[in-house]
C-alpha cells in the first residue's frame, strides 16, 4: 500500500496554526487473498494545532477532523466521520529530547513511521513515549513505544480492497473493542540537510 497525501497549512500566529489535506491511496493486492487491488482519494482532513515552547517543557496540541468524503464500498472509509486529539510534550537535555504523547479519538490514526493498511471506528486512548537523539548537525535517531487501548467496539476495515467474486464489499471486522488493541514499538533514523527536506527511514512492531 502506497500514500500520496498532500497538504496545506497556515501559521496564524507563533502558537496556532491549520492544515488541510487530501490522502491519495494505491493498494496492490496478493493474488492469494480472493482481492483486488484498489485505488482512490481517503477522507480529506483539517487539522488544527497549538504550540507553546517553555524552558521546563514544550506542549503541542494537534485536533484533526476527517470527513467521510472516500468510498466506503471500496474500502476507502468506515463511512463516518472521525478525529484525533493528540497532545504531545518534550524537554531537549543538549542532544537528547524524551517527549510522551496521549490523546483520544474514534479512529486509530496512522503513526510518524507507519501507515496502517486498515482503517478503523471506535474509541480509544492512545500513548507514545521515547526520545531522539542528534547524532550529527542534521541527523537523529529516536525510540518510542507506543499503546492503543479502545473503549468501544467498533469496526476494522482493510483499506483499499473489494473482494473479487462480491464487487464493492470491503473486507469488514465488526466486534468488541479488542479487534483495534494494540501495542508495539519504533525507531527510526531521520535527517533534515535543508530547510526544505525532512528524509526519514523507520521500523515499527506490533507486539499485540
Amino acid at each position: 500500500m502506497y500514500r500520496l497525501d498532500s497538504s496545506v497549512g497556515y501559521n496564524f500566529s507563533k502558537h496556532f496554526g491549520a492544515d488541510l489535506g487530501l490522502p491519495i491511496y494505491f493498494v496492490y493486492a496478493s493474488s492469494t487473498t480472493g482481492s483486488v487491488s484498489n485505488n482512490g482519494i481517503g477522507n480529506p482532513y483539517l487539522d488544527l494545532r497549538l504550540k507553546f515552547n517553555n524552558p521546563a517543557v514544550n506542549y503541542g496540541s494537534v485536533l484533526t477532523g476527517f470527513v467521510p468524503a472516500a468510498d466506503s464500498k471500496r474500502g476507502m472509509s468506515t463511512g463516518r466521520g472521525t478525529f484525533d486529539w493528540t497532545n504531545h510534550f518534550d524537554r531537549s537535555f543538549s542532544r537528547l529530547t524524551p517527549f510522551l504523547e496521549a490523546g483520544i479519538a474514534n479512529t486509530i490514526a496512522d503513526s510518524q513511521v507507519f501507515i496502517r493498511p486498515y482503517t478503523t471506528l471506535g474509541f480509544n486512548s492512545h500513548f507514545q513515549g521515547g526520545a531522539t537523539f542528534d547524532l550529527w548537525k542534521f541527523v537523529s535517531v529516536g525510540a518510542s513505544a507506543y499503546d492503543i487501548l479502545p473503549l468501544a467496539d467498533g469496526i476494522q476495515q482493510s483499506l483499499g480492497e473489494v473482494r473479487e467474486h462480491q464487487q464493492f464489499l470491503p473486507p469488514q471486522t465488526t466486534g468488541s473493542a479488542d479487534i483495534a488493541k494494540d501495542n508495539g514499538y519504533s525507531a527510526w533514523i531521520g535527517a533534515n540537510p535543508n530547510h526544505y527536506m525532512d528524509l526519514q527511514l523507520g521500523y515499527t512492531r506490533s507486539v499485540h
